[in-house]
């Protein structure tokens, strides 16, 4: 028996009881984007949660093929009734035995799915105002870049925000960095430099990051580069935007008493567009 809520049940009736990404945070995950039945960058994110669940020594099952994964994602997007626009997410957890030590390394998983309103991506004109978040830091290590299931600095920062009236924070490493956002990766335009964090520096090798990335060494008279952002960088910037592949490019318009400009970004949203279109 297991007390829940301080009623007691049958511990074989709780979905929660032996379920080690519950009770460890013993598992990964990829959040997808899904347009008229197509899932947006599949194979990247097939790749990256792949090489998660080697990295935190998962068997990966002999049928967890791109295919195979792509087929119970659209299940379930069809069975909510949200194949026009969806965000559906997989998450992957080793199946329940042991404590610390796992009894196996196998695994099990968990789709679903929500409706989303816009079919692709833009960029509303609200204000969007962020700061950093210091009573936590994010460690510059391997496991860092990893999707897991533990995403407690993530949602303190989120909480943090939230009682600052703030939209967002950016988080920062034991170097004193910026790394990222809450829910995504961080760009900053400076002149003609587009500077995104490296994945050494402990920040998500995002996936809408891999893409934005792509697409801006093609336009004409912008460097790209993959350095370490200081807080103090963010004080010279022209521009800095957020992003993941739910929302695409979401601009910071004010950090601190900066305020900044977007132009850049929708320009970058266009391509972005363009792209998902011929996808």
């Amino acid at each position: 028996m297991i007390n829940s809520n301080g009623t007691l049940v049958p511990t074989a009736d709780s979905q929660l009881a032996n379920n080690r990404g519950f009770l460890f945070g013993d598992g990964v995950f990829e959040t997808v984007r899904v347009l008229d039945g197509k899932i947006l960058f599949l194979e990247d994110h097939y790749f990256r949660l792949m090489s998660g669940m080697r990295i935190v020594r998962m068997q990966i099952p002999m049928d967890f093929t791109m295919e195979y994964l792509e087929t119970q994602i659209r299940n379930t997007v069809q069975a909510n009734n949200c194949a026009v626009s969806a965000r559906a997410r997989i998450t992957v957890y080793r199946s329940a035995g042991g404590f610390y030590l796992p009894e196996t390394n196998q695994v099990q998983y968990l789709i679903d799915a929500k409706p989303l309103d816009d079919t692709l991506y833009n960029i509303s004109g609200d204000s969007y105002e962020v700061d950093l978040y210091k009573d936590f830091y994010v460690t510059q290590q391997l496991l860092s870049s990893v999707k897991t299931t533990n995403r407690l600095v993530n949602i303190t920062a989120s909480i943090y925000a939230h009682e600052n009236g703030l939209q967002n924070c950016l988080l920062l490493n034991d170097s004193k960095n910026v790394i990222e956002a809450t829910q995504g990766n961080v760009f900053l335009l400076a002149g003609n430099k587009l500077i995104t964090p490296p994945v050494s520096d402990g920040c998500l090798n995002g996936v809408m990051r891999k893409q934005l990335l792509a697409l801006a060494r093609k336009i004409d008279g912008i460097e790209v580069l993959e350095e370490s952002i200081s807080p103090f960088d963010l004080q010279k910037a022209d521009e800095l935007f957020i992003t993941n592949v739910i929302k695409g490019i979401q601009p910071i318009t004010k950090y601190r008493k900066k305020e900044f400009k977007r132009d850049f970004a929708q320009q970058l949203l266009v391509r972005l567009n363009s792209q998902v279109r011929l996808a």
